[in-house]
Parts: structure tokens; C-alpha cells; sequence
């Protein structure tokens, strides 16, 4: 009798494990749902692409210090920018907020302007674009006179991006960045010291790889940069939808329909291990082929490298 409770509680314990991942993505699946109705409806009120919208709440999702990725929306405005300087007393009816020359504005028709209502804050965000105009380039100068920052601009557009060609939120996909299918040698050498150019240190890992083997974007996202480096010779930059900048160095060459501006995917091909750097352009053989794959986060402020050894490796297990 014992026996057969025991078999039937590890039946139960194994069924309740494997059940919980299947659960998260369902109820992952059903918040992209929601968001996208609230972005599409901000959307059809205001005239502001829908992608633009979902793109600064992206932003701002992952820019926070906050673990914001259960809530609805991320977006979080200022008091003093919601309800205008010398409303202290954050009354939220739209008469005194414009009266105060705030911008908070009633999005979902209860005659109230409140920050912690997600279509409120859409409808509010929406309408401070709206300002400038719907257009590209007048949401850019919106965004720039919002953030009064480059890169956040930068990052928000090309999200946005991103969003309009696949039409989605759910972009989680991601790939290993050379072809599995040759050989290779992994490095978790993030840290070391490097000489060349003077004391620094490694801020990557390095995939070590005959001449020629294909390299594949890892991530959704825009290629930013693209061209020779002295210290990573032919390198390039894809900024991905969780303000990650994903950077591979030492290529020997990129595909000819490569460009800057150019949204990729998980396994688009972007070129070929090389051996170059460390030099002017054309230096190449100083040491043995292989790409340094790097990862930098920005939180809205500030941007630093971390280490992607433990992300490779998860990447490889799922192109097996």
C-alpha cells in the first residue's frame, strides 16, 4: 500500500512539474494578448502605429530596475509630467491636469487621468507623440524631446521595427550563433585580461572555428552597426527587443544583402568566422580563427557588457 502511494505521489509531483512551464507560456501568451489589444486600440483612438507604442512599453519593461514582466503595462510617466507642475495635489480630472499644463489624459472613459490604469497610460503616451505627429520622423523627434537620449531613441525605433515586419509580441526565439553542423570550440574566457590597445578585458566569449563557418544572428532584433573596428576587425551590432546589444567580432566577411538598418531573426546568416582585428583594415592572422560574441545591457541610463557563455550554451542545446 505504501508503495503504490508512493508511485502515485511522484505520478502527481511529475505531472505538477510538467505542467508549470506549459502553464507560464499559456499565461505568457495570454498577457501579449492583452497587450496588444490595448496598443491596438490606443492605436485606433490616436492614429500612432500600434508598434511605436508597444515598442516604448518594451523599452521601458526592460530598462527598469523593477521586475515588470507580469504587468500589463511598463510604461511609467512622471507626477510632475502627468499631472502638470503645481498640482500637488495629483488631482486626476483632465480639467485640472490641463489646467496645470499636465499631460494626463482619460483612456478608457471613466473621466478620470490615472497613471496606474494601463489605457490611461497608453492613451497618454499615445497623445504625447501625437503632439509632434504619427509619422517616423515625428515620433522620433517626440521620443527625443521625451528620453532626451539617443540611444533610448535609437533602441525604441528599432524595436518598433521589429514589431511592424513580424507583427507579434511573443519574440523569444533564439539561435547559436555559428552552424552547429561544423566543428567548434566554445570559451567562457568573459574576464580576461586582453593587452592589444592596452590593459582591458574580454568582455565576450570566443567560438573558436574554421575559416568560412557560417554565422547566424542569435536574436530578433536590427543590425546597427557594421564595418571595421581596430580591435574587432570586421564587426557588427544587432540591438535586439530587450535592449540587449549583441556584438560579434573577427569575421572574415559578411553576406553581400547585409546592411545597417536590416531587421533579422534567429538563423539568419550574417557572414563568416574570420581572423581579423587588431590592426588597420585588412589585418588579418594575428591569431586563430574564431568570432568573439559579445552582450551589452542598457537600462535607460547607462550600458554594460555581461557574460554570454551561460546564454551560448543554453542557445546550443536548443539548435541540437
Amino acid at each position: 500500500m505504501l508503495r503504490k502511494m508512493t508511485f502515485l505521489l511522484s505520478v502527481l509531483c511529475l505531472t505538477a512539474i510538467m505542467a508549470c512551464p506549459v502553464q507560464a507560456a499559456e499565461e505568457e501568451q495570454e498577457l501579449h494578448e492583452k497587450r496588444m489589444l490595448l496598443y491596438k486600440k490606443t492605436e485606433t483612438l490616436t492614429q500612432i502605429p500600434w508598434y511605436y507604442i508597444a515598442a516604448i512599453d518594451q523599452y521601458e519593461r526592460n530598462s527598469s530596475e523593477e521586475d515588470k514582466d507580469d504587468q500589463l503595462v511598463s510604461i511609467d510617466i512622471r507626477d510632475e509630467t502627468w499631472y502638470g507642475p503645481g498640482n500637488s495635489s495629483l488631482i486626476q480630472d483632465e480639467t485640472f491636469i490641463d489646467f496645470f499644463q499636465g499631460k494626463g489624459k482619460d483612456g478608457n472613459g471613466d473621466h478620470k487621468a490615472d497613471p496606474d490604469n494601463p489605457e490611461d497610460v497608453l492613451y497618454t503616451m499615445a497623445s504625447i507623440l501625437l503632439e509632434y505627429g504619427p509619422s517616423r520622423d515625428e515620433v522620433k523627434i517626440a521620443l527625443w524631446n521625451y528620453y532626451k537620449r539617443d540611444l533610448t531613441v535609437q533602441t525604441i525605433m528599432n524595436t518598433a521595427k521589429v514589431f511592424q515586419q513580424f507583427k507579434q509580441l511573443d519574440l523569444t526565439d533564439r539561435d547559436f550563433p555559428l552552424d552547429t553542423n561544423y566543428n567548434y570550440s566554445t570559451n567562457n574566457n568573459y574576464g580576461d585580461r586582453r593587452g592589444f590597445g592596452g590593459l582591458r578585458i574580454h568582455e565576450g566569449s570566443d567560438i573558436f572555428a574554421d575559416h568560412g563557418t557560417p554565422v547566424k544572428s542569435t536574436t530578433y532584433g536590427v543590425i546597427e552597426l557594421k564595418g571595421w573596428n581596430l580591435y574587432g576587425g570586421w564587426r557588427l551590432g544587432i540591438r535586439d527587443i530587450n535592449n540587449v546589444y549583441h556584438y560579434y567580432a573577427h569575421m572574415s566577411g559578411y553576406r553581400d544583402d547585409v546592411e545597417v538598418g536590416q531587421v533579422v531573426k534567429p538563423g539568419d546568416i550574417l557572414g563568416k568566422v574570420g581572423s581579423t582585428g587588431y590592426g588597420p583594415p585588412g589585418t588579418s592572422g594575428k591569431f586563430p580563427p574564431h568570432l568573439h560574441y559579445g552582450l551589452y545591457q542598457d537600462n535607460g541610463y547607462s550600458e554594460w557588457s555581461f557574460n554570454p557563455y551561460p546564454y551560448l550554451q543554453r542557445w546550443e542545446r536548443m539548435s541540437e
